[in-house]
């Protein structure tokens, strides 16, 4: 039987816990305006490296999990910035392009150096959220928000859209684990068809068990 790793899980498991969930906040926070405010490379790094410093080495994630949540965020902003430092013209433009049928494909002066400031930029602000809820349950989370005085139809929204995605997770992973029982991804053609169905069949199932929920 395969399990999920949540985030929640690993909140609970965390060795920092325990520190009060209204300081790990507001050090998150900060670190998130600092490093959009400023938009330096130093600051952006700095962030990066400390709040990834405190979520590991501090909270006791491992650095194979830690690096494995990063890649979903990354994965986004590589694709997102793609259009930063890829242009297209019907003349040559750009340091370097390639010809294409009617078209030119050329690199953006700049454009890449840009982009990875962005990504540099998106992921540091990514790393102080994760110290925050990689390090504090959900429910203190929520907690917080209502001694802040958050609207609480916010906070219940927030809490209910938080359950419905492990319910998500929970359907695709059983899904997944009976389409394997029948081949159902022993080759690429088979695996897509499968992946296809899944979703739609794990759709489905979600919203039922949703209602059932509620």
């Amino acid at each position: 039987m395969r399990t999920i790793n949540t985030i929640d899980s690993y909140a609970y498991e965390s060795r920092i816990k325990e520190i009060n969930p209204g300081l790990k906040a507001v050090v998150a926070m900060a670190a998130l305006l600092f490093c959009i405010g400023t938009g330096d490379v130093l600051v952006s790094v700095t962030v990066f490296l400390s709040m990834g410093i405190i979520t590991v080495f501090m909270g006791g994630l491992s650095v194979q999990k830690y690096f494995a949540l990063l890649k979903i965020p990354v994965t986004f902003l590589i694709l997102g910035t793609a259009a930063i430092v890829v242009g297209l013209s019907h003349v040559p433009a750009g340091r370097f392009y390639i010809t294409m049928p009617g078209f030119y494909l050329y690199l953006s002066d700049g454009g890449a150096d840009l982009a990875a400031r962005l990504i540099l930029k998106a992921m540091a602000a990514v790393s102080a959220m994760y110290m925050l809820v990689l390090s504090t349950p959900a429910s203190e989370i929520i907690n917080l928000l209502g001694k802040l005085h958050v609207p609480k139809l916010i906070s219940e929204l927030m809490n209910l859209i938080y359950r419905f995605i492990f319910v998500m997770m929970d359907v695709q992973v059983h899904m997944k684990q009976a389409a394997e029982s029948r081949l159902g991804y022993h080759n690429f053609l088979t695996s897509c068809r499968s992946f296809g169905g899944n979703r739609s069949q794990s759709v489905y199932r979600f919203i039922k068990e949703g209602g059932d929920v509620l």
